[in-house]
């Protein structure tokens, strides 16, 4: 039957086939590499991103899940590799940018070999005998100090230095490496980081960042009240404790005389008091809202030696009633039903200029808190963020206690490994696997190129020293050579460099596999009918 050519899809919607749907899936998920592959190792190089509202707020990063979210991307495949950067940052808290580079120079690679005429199928099929020997390689080549509370205690600083080393807290990696293993330590294992609350506050310096035990909260204490309570009582609460006036949009109210005013006025207020009264019969000495609390409820909680805190965040409160072991309550007619936080200590602390709220002596005693100090908000905002992936991360490699070494090391060994394999394969899986080992190589290669060093000489180095047997060798970027990353203390969590491996394997096989785009139409407006 002869082909008439005709388009079955809806009027306006777009098809690429074959060869081109391939080739923009490439072009895409190269550019996406390319544009975040400069901030990759410890001498990688910053962007600013600029939002595109009439604030025109800027960041500056260099964190790869954080450039990926905040650039507006239409092409299908790099959509595919912005999704892997989230995912990594979610699962791991690390690894964003080396995963994203990883695919991106996997498919580099398979755009080679499917100009030489190979298969889709035939390089995912090498690729996942390659996936497989690499994830061996790794395994054989990791450390388990896990049962050795000294050794692993070093192996946590090890790794918190490797991912700070990385960001804009590399030049204090050493104070806040010892300060990130302490809060998670204090997890003792559950891996809770809702139990580590993180305050920036603008002025000093970086070095001025401290671990606070106990719990902050960024509020004030109302007028009149208590400013110091000892073994609190807290209800948190979130209800409306302003005058209950009708809240419907469009209601008004009519009164045939001044006086009916007054009366409103009047039911108002005993309705606020009747409300008041049921909260402190909670026998709560700290009442803590989510919403606003007027002048009125707050004076009654003076009267009665009640600590009143308003308009407290959800974050805040979802956090602070973590701590506390209590509930968040809406309603106050059942006080049996109630479960009310404790803490041995509320009291007014000062950070620079600012009064803050400390609850001491929570009833989870694992809650700690970080206070960030810095000389501007763009600052405080990527120091977040670094101490984000180190917690993330050392919380990972307390539960899997395994580690492997950095600076190329592993990649380099993974790389050897599937060499190793493809020497021994026939067939044409075999050219798959030796661009799947360079595609491993490139990691190292980016790392020497974005410290200015000479990559071909130090890879070269670096690929002889493991041929030889000497697989503890990796870069180092200090002074630009080939070094033992045993003795320099270079480790990463074994989590996350499989976590790497894996997802960016999967991801270019997924682009791989593409040979058809097809874009829906877009919606059209309805016409208006209105005269």
């Amino acid at each position: 039957m002869v082909s008439l050519g005709m388009n079955v899809l809806q009027h306006g919607a777009e098809e690429e086939k074959s060869e081109l749907a391939r080739m923009s899936s490439f072009i895409g998920a190269i550019a996406i590499g390319d544009l975040i592959k400069s901030t990759l190792g410890p001498k990688g190089m910053d962007k600013i991103l600029q939002s595109g509202d009439a604030s025109k707020t800027i960041q500056v990063t260099n964190d790869g899940a954080t450039i990926l979210r905040a650039i507006g991307v239409d092409n299908p495949a790099a959509k595919v590799l912005v999704d892997l950067s989230k995912v990594q940052d979610d699962e791991v808290g690390d690894g964003t940018t080396s995963v994203t580079v990883l695919a991106c120079e996997l498919l580099r690679g398979a755009e080679e070999l499917i100009g030489k005429k190979i298969h889709p199928q035939t390089i995912i099929a090498g690729w996942r005998q390659a996936t497989d020997e690499a994830r061996r390689a790794l395994r054989d080549s990791a450390i388990d100090n896990g049962n050795d509370p000294e050794k692993f205690k070093q192996d946590l600083i090890n790794i918190a230095k490797t991912t700070l080393s990385s960001k804009i807290l590399t030049e204090q990696r050493d104070y806040f490496a010892e300060l990130s293993v302490d809060a998670v330590l204090r997890l003792k294992g559950s891996g809770n980081l809702d139990a580590i609350q993180i305050i920036k506050k603008l002025g000093g310096g970086l070095r001025d960042s401290y671990l606070d035990e106990g719990f902050l909260l960024d509020k004030k204490i109302g007028v009149n009240q208590p400013k110091r309570v000892e073994n609190a009582q807290i209800l948190i609460a979130n209800t409306s404790m302003d005058a209950d006036k009708i809240k419907v949009f469009g209601a008004r109210v009519k009164v045939d005389a001044v006086s009916k005013v007054a009366e409103l006025e009047v039911a108002e207020k005993e309705k606020m008091k009747d409300k008041v009264a049921k909260i402190i019969k909670h026998n709560c000495n700290v009442f803590i809202n989510r919403q606003l609390i007027y002048n009125y409820p707050e004076q009654l909680f003076a009267d009665a030696g009640v600590m009143a805190i308003e308009h407290a965040d959800f974050e805040g409160v979802e956090r602070l009633a973590l701590v506390t072991g209590s509930e968040i309550v809406s309603t106050f007619d059942n006080p049996e039903n109630v479960k009310l936080g404790y803490c041995k200590l509320i009291e007014e602390v000062m950070i620079g200029e600012d009064k803050l709220l400390k609850f001491s002596g929570v009833a989870l005693g694992q809650a700690c808190t970080i206070v960030l100090r810095g000389a501007t908000q763009q600052i405080l905002d990527e120091s977040e963020r670094s101490l984000h992936d180190a917690l993330c991360v050392l919380s990972q490699t307390v539960k899997e206690t395994r580690t492997v070494y950095g600076a190329g090391c592993s990649e380099m060994l993974m790389a050897n490994a599937v060499t190793n394999l493809a020497a021994k394969t026939p067939g044409k899986e075999a050219v798959a696997m030796e661009a799947y080992a360079k595609a491993l190589r490139q990691l190292p290669t980016i790392i020497a190129d974005n410290a200015g060093y000479d990559s071909a000489q130090l890879i070269s180095e670096l690929r002889a020293a493991h041929t030889e047997g000497k697989t503890t060798m990796g870069l180092d970027m200090e002074n630009g050579e080939v070094n033992d990353v045993a003795q320099l203390g270079i480790t990463e969590s074994f989590q996350v460099k499989r976590q790497v491996v894996l997802s960016a394997a999967e991801a270019a096989e997924m682009i791989l596999r593409v040979d058809d785009i097809i874009k829906a139409a877009p919606r059209q407006r309805a016409p208006d009918h209105c005269m």
